[in-house]
């Protein structure tokens, strides 16, 4: 990032010095680059985690941990500073974001910011040539296969409207031209009070494995149709850290028969005719939600393509692997659809780059809780599944 930020500089601020946090002047104004650390006062500790199993009350713990004394502090590999001034506000970011600082050091040892630089979108791939037909890729998360949420009536309507074997010939038209479908996590919920640690019986065991087989035959359905890509996510049976790996295929032995059938690492990047796509499962908004504040899911995702950072809170409040080597979650290309799963509503925005890049932001709701698939006509789902259980249609 700093190499990205060097060229940024040259070229919007060509006059002014890149010094270290060691070698600040007072008064004198300059640009540091650094990595920002949130000083967070009800942000959790390892020790209140050790309080509350000690103590007889267990503390509450809120959905936002912002304070009005949050503040930001600026380090490098030579030391670290304060920030303050009414440009900088501590609610927009947190932890792990790299960024530049154009200002000058006070007489008490802090930074005046009197300019935030951001990395801004990263380059992107120019798309050669408009399609000469449609095509569509299908959206949807959070189907909690096995858990009290899940309707399998509606999970069924899903699968018949992607597949071609419902509505008129309109509707089936345009499911001719679904070309692949993105499965982002939470596809099933084990029973929790299963997995205590001991031996299972026979009879708990066939509970525990009822909702991935359930969840193979619609799979199966999907993948005899069209390519099925499936990420992992927080509830599903894969590693908590990111990136989680690929579910194994032997979870699914029907659908991962057919070659169509992809099991995708979470975060998922991939091209469809020189269409970039990249997503997650929703962790890393749903962290960020958690430590910064924003009107709308949409802001957490443009904040995170303008840092060029999938995940700035990992490791800090977000499990991650270990790599020394690279950081897996920088974004080096700028994609064309950017999709996050398991948020509360549906929500899309197009977002405009200072080069002429274009993303649209796709945030897509639990399906077990809205019974909505993000898709051009995902309209006529929640219409079915209504006149099913009115009776109205056979």
């Amino acid at each position: 990032m700093r190499e990205q930020f060097r060229s940024l500089i040259n070229h919007q601020h060509p006059n002014l010095p890149v010094h270290t946090v060691l070698g600040l002047e007072v008064g004198k104004q300059c640009i540091i680059v650094g990595t920002l650390y949130k000083q967070m006062k009800l942000k959790p500790s390892v020790l209140d985690e050790y309080s509350k199993e000690r103590s007889a009350v267990p503390l509450v713990k809120p959905h936002n941990f912002l304070h009005p004394d949050d503040h930001l502090i600026l380090e490098d590999e030579s030391g670290r500073v304060k920030l303050i001034g009414d440009v900088v506000k501590p609610s927009d970011y947190v932890t792990g974001v790299v960024l530049a600082v154009h200002g000058e050091e006070t007489s008490d040892g802090d930074f005046l910011v009197h300019k935030i630089v951001e990395a801004g979108l990263p380059p992107q791939i120019k798309i050669p040539q408009e399609a000469k037909e449609d095509k569509y890729v299908a959206f949807v998360s959070g189907l909690s296969v096995g858990s009290i949420k899940s309707n399998p009536l509606q999970i069924q309507l899903l699968v018949d409207l992607l597949t071609g074997h419902l509505g008129d010939d309109k509707e089936q038209n345009v499911a001719s031209q679904i070309t692949r479908i993105v499965i982002a996590g939470n596809s099933v919920e084990l029973q929790q009070g299963l997995l205590a640690g001991q031996s299972l019986a026979s009879k708990d065991q066939s509970k525990l494995s009822e909702p991935i087989k359930e969840f193979d035959l619609l799979l199966t359905q999907l993948a005899a149709a069209m390519p099925v890509d499936i990420m992992p996510g927080p509830h599903d049976p894969a590693n908590y850290s990111l990136p989680q790996q690929p579910l194994h295929k032997c979870l699914f032995p029907g659908a991962s028969a057919y070659n169509t059938f992809v099991s995708s690492p979470n975060p998922h990047s991939f091209y469809l005719d020189d269409v970039g796509f990249l997503g997650t499962s929703g962790q890393n908004i749903d962290d960020l939600a958690k430590y910064s504040e924003a009107k709308e899911k949409l802001d957490f995702m443009e904040r995170t393509l303008r840092w060029r950072h999938l995940a700035p809170t990992a490791p800090d409040t977000l499990g991650c692997y270990p790599f020394t080597d690279r950081d897996p979650f920088v974004v080096e290309s700028c994609p064309h659809v950017y999709f996050v799963g398991n948020q509360n509503k549906y929500g899309t925005q197009l977002l405009k780059g200072s080069e002429g890049q274009l993303a649209r932001l796709i945030s897509i709701p639990r399906f077990c809780e809205t019974g909505v698939a993000v898709m051009p006509v995902s309209y006529m789902l929640h219409e079915l599944c209504t006149a099913y259980a009115e009776g109205t249609l056979s």
